[in-house]
């Protein structure tokens, strides 16, 4: 059955790189005349066929009963071109940074909702639905948090004010919710944070029993990287998962990262691993995609990038319950990627003037 599937996978990734070949010689005559193809085509539109007819990414996803996301970040707001592509490609945002605890409670009890407001004000102006991220992380935290010891009741209490303020704060503007994020080291253990070392593992349970108290139509996701294929770190995700739902706790999906790099090689068991979450009757998604490669990027790079896009595409659209995709930014020119990982970049569809890359056409044909 496996040498049947890689040989069928073989003879489909030949036709779509062929197809991708004639669209983006499709694309470079177009542009060469002048004609606006893409996402540029359509800034300032909503949702719905773009000049010349062309549907967008979300379009093509919606016909699947799918979303198309992308993240973005508040100083990002003020490129108009920019902020065009991001209203008019995706149907679905997440806040990159803007409703993280570091920013909504950065005094204790004092919180600021004023980044959040403005990507959900503008998610909900280009009829847009938002992803929230995060409510519990053991980064970006605030000073206050950080700088002292904790006893269990106190840390308790004031990880519970602080999802239940924040939910229902944006009650009835979520979609859903990254409850808590990336719990778990590589090889399956708890990630020693300072919520499993004063309250141990069923901070985990809590944290999501809060968020549903404060928001019960709010769907609640666990969110990790390196998730994607079989491994001990999404087996450990799949026997939490299991014992939340036998404590009854509310857990509706999984949400899987995918931060993926070429020279890692590509999670062939992702297929697999979203199936396996499907039968405990668990939404999954893709949450923060992106690609990333050694820097300066040549053409055979971007070709396996745009390979891995279609697959990690087709591989969601295969299986019934993972729910959508989320680009972390849909560009190069806001990536996170050059500052965290030296050398590296070019990680997104579309490259820092905003012109859709392979991997953009890639997307396309695998939602065609």
């Amino acid at each position: 059955m496996r040498s049947t599937t890689t040989r069928s996978r073989s003879r489909s990734r030949s036709r779509s790189r062929t197809r991708l070949r004639l669209a983006g010689a499709l694309a470079t005559v177009l542009v060469a005349a002048g004609i606006a193809t893409g996402p540029s085509a359509q800034a300032g539109e909503q949702h719905g066929p773009s000049h010349g007819g062309q549907p967008t990414l979300a379009d093509l996803a919606q016909r699947h009963g799918r979303y198309f996301g992308s993240a973005t970040d508040n100083p990002e707001l003020t490129d108009e071109p920019y902020k065009a592509v991001l209203g008019s490609e995706f149907d679905m945002i997440t806040p990159g940074n803007g409703m993280k605890w570091y920013a909504t409670e950065p005094q204790q009890g004092v919180f600021d909702w004023s980044k959040g407001d403005e990507i959900v004000n503008l998610a909900r102006a280009n009829h847009q639905r938002v992803r929230g991220h995060t409510l519990v992380w053991h980064s970006q935290l605030p000073d206050w948090l950080t700088s002292r010891t904790w006893t269990a009741p106190e840390l308790r209490a004031v990880l519970k004010k602080h999802i239940q303020t924040e939910v229902r704060h944006y009650r009835g503007k979520i979609y859903a919710w990254d409850v808590v994020n990336e719990a778990f080291n590589e090889d399956g253990t708890y990630r020693e944070t300072v919520f499993y070392k004063t309250l141990g593992p069923g901070y985990i349970a809590d944290a999501l029993r809060w968020a549903h108290q404060a928001d019960p139509k709010a769907k609640l996701y666990l969110n990790d990287y390196n998730i994607e294929g079989i491994g001990p770190k999404s087996d450990a995700y799949y026997q939490l998962a299991q014992e939340l739902q036998a404590q009854g706790v509310p857990l509706d999906g999984i949400g899987l990262q995918a931060h993926l790099a070429l020279q890692y090689g590509y999670p062939t068991t992702l297929e697999d691993n979203l199936r396996r979450f499907s039968r405990l009757r668990l939404d999954t998604a893709l949450t923060e995609v992106d690609v990333r490669m050694f820097v300066p990027a040549d053409e055979a790079e971007l070709a396996t990038q745009a390979e891995w896009y279609r697959d990690m595409t087709e591989a969601c659209l295969a299986v019934r319950r993972c729910v959508g995709i989320t680009l972390w930014d849909y560009t190069d020119k806001y990536s996170w990627i050059p500052a965290f990982f030296e050398g590296e970049g070019a990680a997104l569809p579309w490259d820092e003037q905003l012109a859709p890359k392979p991997a953009y056409f890639a997307i396309r044909d695998a939602l065609r």
